[in-house]
Protein backbone atom coordinates (compact mmCIF):
# COMPACT_ATOMS: atom_id res chain seq x y z
CA UNK A 1 0.00 0.00 0.00
CA UNK A 2 1.42 3.81 -1.15
CA UNK A 3 0.91 6.19 1.38
CA UNK A 4 -0.56 9.23 -0.85
CA UNK A 5 1.19 11.34 1.04
CA UNK A 6 4.26 10.23 -0.12
CA UNK A 7 3.29 10.74 -3.79
CA UNK A 8 3.99 14.04 -5.31
CA UNK A 9 0.87 16.83 -5.19
CA UNK A 10 0.10 16.51 -9.05
CA UNK A 11 0.31 13.04 -10.97
CA UNK A 12 -1.18 12.17 -13.95
CA UNK A 13 -3.49 9.65 -15.11
CA UNK A 14 -3.38 8.18 -19.10
CA UNK A 15 -5.86 5.58 -20.41
CA UNK A 16 -9.05 4.64 -21.69
CA UNK A 17 -12.84 4.69 -20.69
CA UNK A 18 -14.92 1.92 -22.54
CA UNK A 19 -18.89 2.20 -22.44
CA UNK A 20 -20.85 -0.25 -23.93
CA UNK A 21 -24.72 -0.23 -23.68
CA UNK A 22 -26.49 -3.30 -23.97
CA UNK A 23 -30.36 -2.47 -24.53
CA UNK A 24 -32.54 -1.55 -26.81
CA UNK A 25 -29.11 -2.80 -28.88
CA UNK A 26 -25.45 -3.26 -28.46
CA UNK A 27 -23.56 -0.62 -29.03
CA UNK A 28 -19.27 -0.33 -27.48
CA UNK A 29 -17.42 2.44 -28.21
CA UNK A 30 -14.11 3.91 -26.41
CA UNK A 31 -11.86 6.91 -26.39
CA UNK A 32 -8.40 7.98 -25.14
CA UNK A 33 -8.11 10.45 -21.63
CA UNK A 34 -6.02 12.30 -19.61
CA UNK A 35 -6.76 13.07 -15.85
CA UNK A 36 -5.29 14.56 -13.19
CA UNK A 37 -4.52 13.50 -9.44
CA UNK A 38 -4.20 15.94 -6.99
CA UNK A 39 -3.62 15.94 -3.23
CA UNK A 40 -6.14 18.88 -2.57
CA UNK A 41 -4.20 19.94 0.76
CA UNK A 42 -1.11 20.62 -1.52
CA UNK A 43 -2.16 22.39 -4.51
CA UNK A 44 0.27 25.18 -3.71
CA UNK A 45 2.83 22.45 -3.94
CA UNK A 46 1.26 21.22 -7.12
CA UNK A 47 1.65 24.50 -8.89
CA UNK A 48 4.95 24.99 -8.28
CA UNK A 49 5.57 21.27 -9.82
CA UNK A 50 5.70 22.11 -13.38
CA UNK A 51 5.46 25.20 -15.59
CA UNK A 52 2.83 24.17 -17.63
CA UNK A 53 -0.14 23.23 -14.79
CA UNK A 54 -1.55 26.17 -12.80
CA UNK A 55 -3.83 26.32 -10.00
CA UNK A 56 -7.05 28.91 -10.12
CA UNK A 57 -4.87 30.38 -12.98
CA UNK A 58 -4.67 30.17 -16.76
CA UNK A 59 -2.46 27.62 -18.12
CA UNK A 60 -1.84 24.93 -20.75
CA UNK A 61 -3.15 22.24 -17.89
CA UNK A 62 -4.94 23.81 -14.82
CA UNK A 63 -7.20 23.48 -11.90
CA UNK A 64 -9.42 25.37 -10.98
CA UNK A 65 -10.79 24.83 -7.25
CA UNK A 66 -14.50 26.26 -8.08
CA UNK A 67 -15.03 23.59 -10.67
CA UNK A 68 -15.53 21.27 -7.89
CA UNK A 69 -16.81 20.79 -4.39
CA UNK A 70 -19.18 23.88 -2.61
CA UNK A 71 -18.35 25.09 -6.39
CA UNK A 72 -17.49 28.63 -4.60
CA UNK A 73 -14.19 30.62 -5.50
CA UNK A 74 -12.03 30.32 -2.87
CA UNK A 75 -14.17 28.03 -0.78
CA UNK A 76 -11.76 25.19 0.69
CA UNK A 77 -12.14 21.99 -0.60
CA UNK A 78 -11.76 19.54 2.27
CA UNK A 79 -14.50 20.64 4.47
CA UNK A 80 -16.71 19.95 1.93
CA UNK A 81 -15.34 16.72 1.22
CA UNK A 82 -15.10 15.65 4.71
CA UNK A 83 -19.37 16.63 4.78
CA UNK A 84 -19.96 14.07 2.08
CA UNK A 85 -17.92 11.22 3.27
CA UNK A 86 -19.20 11.59 6.88
CA UNK A 87 -22.79 11.47 4.85
CA UNK A 88 -21.53 7.92 4.39
CA UNK A 89 -20.10 7.22 7.70
CA UNK A 90 -16.23 7.73 6.91
CA UNK A 91 -13.85 9.58 8.99
CA UNK A 92 -10.61 10.25 7.40
CA UNK A 93 -9.20 11.72 11.12
CA UNK A 94 -6.96 13.71 8.99
CA UNK A 95 -5.61 11.15 6.80
CA UNK A 96 -5.60 12.54 2.74
CA UNK A 97 -7.77 13.65 -0.41
CA UNK A 98 -6.96 13.33 -3.85
CA UNK A 99 -8.90 14.50 -6.63
CA UNK A 100 -8.56 12.17 -9.58
CA UNK A 101 -10.79 14.41 -12.42
CA UNK A 102 -9.93 15.92 -16.10
CA UNK A 103 -7.89 18.96 -15.85
CA UNK A 104 -8.53 22.33 -17.16
CA UNK A 105 -6.94 22.61 -21.02
CA UNK A 106 -6.38 26.37 -22.02
CA UNK A 107 -10.18 27.32 -22.05
CA UNK A 108 -12.01 24.44 -21.43
CA UNK A 109 -13.01 21.98 -18.79
CA UNK A 110 -16.09 19.41 -18.21
CA UNK A 111 -15.77 16.52 -16.35
CA UNK A 112 -18.10 13.63 -16.35
CA UNK A 113 -16.85 11.81 -13.63
CA UNK A 114 -14.28 13.22 -10.77
CA UNK A 115 -13.26 10.88 -8.31
CA UNK A 116 -12.15 11.57 -4.27
CA UNK A 117 -10.46 9.31 -2.51
CA UNK A 118 -9.84 10.28 1.36
CA UNK A 119 -7.46 8.28 3.13
CA UNK A 120 -6.43 7.49 6.86
CA UNK A 121 -4.05 8.47 8.47
CA UNK A 122 -2.26 5.37 7.77
CA UNK A 123 -2.56 5.59 4.15
CA UNK A 124 -6.39 3.34 4.20
CA UNK A 125 -8.61 3.80 1.17
CA UNK A 126 -11.75 4.48 3.69
CA UNK A 127 -14.01 6.39 1.49
CA UNK A 128 -15.17 7.42 -2.02
CA UNK A 129 -17.03 10.14 -3.64
CA UNK A 130 -18.37 10.17 -7.26
CA UNK A 131 -18.75 13.76 -8.34
CA UNK A 132 -20.66 13.08 -11.86
CA UNK A 133 -21.54 16.07 -14.18
CA UNK A 134 -24.14 15.62 -16.63
CA UNK A 135 -23.99 18.04 -19.86
CA UNK A 136 -27.15 20.02 -18.56
CA UNK A 137 -24.16 22.06 -16.19
CA UNK A 138 -26.09 19.84 -13.11
CA UNK A 139 -24.04 18.06 -10.76
CA UNK A 140 -24.80 14.84 -8.22
CA UNK A 141 -22.53 13.11 -5.80
CA UNK A 142 -22.84 9.37 -4.74
CA UNK A 143 -20.80 8.30 -1.75
CA UNK A 144 -19.45 5.56 -0.52
CA UNK A 145 -17.23 3.89 2.97
CA UNK A 146 -14.95 1.41 0.66
CA UNK A 147 -11.68 -0.90 1.90
CA UNK A 148 -8.22 -1.66 0.79
CA UNK A 149 -8.26 -3.55 -2.30
CA UNK A 150 -11.33 -3.64 -4.52
CA UNK A 151 -14.73 -2.31 -3.16
CA UNK A 152 -18.27 -2.69 -4.74
CA UNK A 153 -20.69 -0.47 -3.55
CA UNK A 154 -24.25 -0.03 -5.16
CA UNK A 155 -26.76 3.07 -4.95
CA UNK A 156 -30.61 3.88 -6.45
CA UNK A 157 -29.67 6.05 -9.45
CA UNK A 158 -30.60 9.46 -8.27
CA UNK A 159 -29.04 11.66 -11.32
CA UNK A 160 -30.36 12.32 -15.17
CA UNK A 161 -27.11 11.42 -17.21
CA UNK A 162 -27.98 10.34 -20.59
CA UNK A 163 -31.29 11.14 -22.23
CA UNK A 164 -31.85 7.56 -23.59
CA UNK A 165 -32.34 6.06 -20.04
CA UNK A 166 -34.58 6.53 -17.42
CA UNK A 167 -33.37 8.18 -13.74
CA UNK A 168 -34.67 4.01 -12.67
CA UNK A 169 -32.65 1.13 -11.24
CA UNK A 170 -29.40 1.16 -9.90
CA UNK A 171 -25.87 2.00 -10.12
CA UNK A 172 -23.20 -0.68 -9.14
CA UNK A 173 -19.49 0.47 -8.96
CA UNK A 174 -16.80 -1.41 -8.65
CA UNK A 175 -13.48 0.19 -7.12
CA UNK A 176 -9.94 -0.45 -7.05
CA UNK A 177 -7.40 1.50 -4.59
CA UNK A 178 -5.46 3.86 -6.74
CA UNK A 179 -1.85 2.60 -6.86
CA UNK A 180 -0.19 2.31 -9.95
CA UNK A 181 -3.38 1.29 -12.11
CA UNK A 182 -6.16 3.07 -11.67
CA UNK A 183 -10.03 0.85 -12.01
CA UNK A 184 -13.26 1.94 -12.36
CA UNK A 185 -16.35 0.08 -13.51
CA UNK A 186 -19.99 1.77 -13.30
CA UNK A 187 -22.86 -0.82 -14.27
CA UNK A 188 -26.57 0.78 -14.86
CA UNK A 189 -28.78 -1.76 -13.68
CA UNK A 190 -32.59 -2.32 -13.88
CA UNK A 191 -34.67 -5.41 -12.74
CA UNK A 192 -31.71 -7.93 -12.40
CA UNK A 193 -29.80 -6.95 -16.07
CA UNK A 194 -27.37 -4.96 -17.36
CA UNK A 195 -28.00 -1.45 -19.16
CA UNK A 196 -24.65 -0.13 -19.76
CA UNK A 197 -21.22 -0.22 -18.36
CA UNK A 198 -18.64 2.12 -18.49
CA UNK A 199 -15.25 1.91 -17.17
CA UNK A 200 -11.85 3.84 -16.52
CA UNK A 201 -8.44 2.42 -16.75
CA UNK A 202 -5.46 4.11 -16.58
CA UNK A 203 -1.80 4.09 -15.22
CA UNK A 204 0.28 6.75 -13.40
CA UNK A 205 2.58 9.03 -14.88
CA UNK A 206 4.56 11.66 -13.24
CA UNK A 207 3.53 15.11 -14.10
CA UNK A 208 6.52 15.96 -15.92
CA UNK A 209 6.41 19.11 -18.24
CA UNK A 210 7.65 16.77 -20.88
CA UNK A 211 5.11 14.55 -20.26
CA UNK A 212 2.48 17.39 -20.09
CA UNK A 213 3.27 18.73 -23.54
CA UNK A 214 3.59 15.04 -24.99
CA UNK A 215 -0.03 14.49 -23.89
CA UNK A 216 -0.95 18.31 -25.03
CA UNK A 217 0.27 17.26 -28.46
CA UNK A 218 -0.76 13.86 -28.97
CA UNK A 219 -4.27 14.98 -27.98
CA UNK A 220 -5.35 18.22 -28.57
CA UNK A 221 -8.82 18.08 -27.94
CA UNK A 222 -8.96 16.72 -24.63
CA UNK A 223 -11.38 17.39 -22.41
CA UNK A 224 -13.21 19.23 -25.22
CA UNK A 225 -12.86 16.44 -27.00
CA UNK A 226 -14.69 14.32 -24.31
CA UNK A 227 -17.95 16.93 -24.99
CA UNK A 228 -17.68 16.24 -28.36
CA UNK A 229 -17.79 12.67 -28.33
CA UNK A 230 -20.56 12.79 -25.67
CA UNK A 231 -22.74 14.39 -28.07
CA UNK A 232 -21.26 12.41 -31.20
CA UNK A 233 -22.26 8.81 -29.93
CA UNK A 234 -25.33 10.35 -28.60
CA UNK A 235 -26.02 11.25 -32.60
CA UNK A 236 -25.39 7.95 -33.43
CA UNK A 237 -27.65 6.26 -30.72
CA UNK A 238 -30.68 8.47 -31.50
CA UNK A 239 -30.29 8.08 -35.34
CA UNK A 240 -30.72 3.81 -34.59
CA UNK A 241 -34.13 4.40 -32.54
CA UNK A 242 -33.12 4.57 -29.36
CA UNK A 243 -35.96 6.35 -27.33
CA UNK A 244 -35.71 9.98 -25.83
CA UNK A 245 -36.53 11.21 -22.45
CA UNK A 246 -36.55 14.26 -22.02
CA UNK A 247 -34.58 15.84 -18.43
CA UNK A 248 -36.15 15.48 -15.09
CA UNK A 249 -36.02 17.93 -12.36
CA UNK A 250 -32.68 17.19 -10.54
CA UNK A 251 -33.39 15.47 -7.22
CA UNK A 252 -33.94 17.37 -3.87
CA UNK A 253 -30.46 16.60 -2.65
CA UNK A 254 -27.48 16.68 -3.83
CA UNK A 255 -25.90 13.22 -2.69
CA UNK A 256 -26.87 9.55 -2.74
CA UNK A 257 -25.13 6.99 -0.37
CA UNK A 258 -24.24 4.05 -1.98
CA UNK A 259 -24.18 0.85 0.45
CA UNK A 260 -21.08 -1.85 0.02
CA UNK A 261 -21.77 -5.14 -1.72
CA UNK A 262 -20.21 -8.29 -1.42
CA UNK A 263 -17.47 -9.55 -4.37
CA UNK A 264 -17.64 -13.28 -4.70
CA UNK A 265 -14.34 -15.27 -4.17
CA UNK A 266 -14.35 -16.52 -7.97
CA UNK A 267 -14.47 -13.05 -9.02
CA UNK A 268 -11.47 -11.95 -7.06
CA UNK A 269 -8.90 -14.90 -8.32
CA UNK A 270 -10.43 -13.97 -11.84
CA UNK A 271 -9.72 -10.49 -10.95
CA UNK A 272 -6.09 -11.18 -9.44
CA UNK A 273 -5.05 -13.73 -12.00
Amino acid sequence: MTDPRALPALTLWTGQTVHVRYTPFERRFAYRLVLIDLDIDRLDEAAAGSSLFNVNAPGLFSFRTQDHGPKQAGAPLRPWAEAQLASAGVSLDGGAIRLVTFPRHLFYKFAPLSLWYGYGPEGDLRGIIYEVNNTFGERHCYVAATSAGRSRHSAPKSFHVSPFFDVTGTYRFTLRSPENKLGVVVESLKDGACLHMANITARRLPATPGNLLRLALSNPLSTLGVTVGIHWQALKIWLRGAGYRRKPSPPDSGTTIALPEKIRNSEKRKDAA
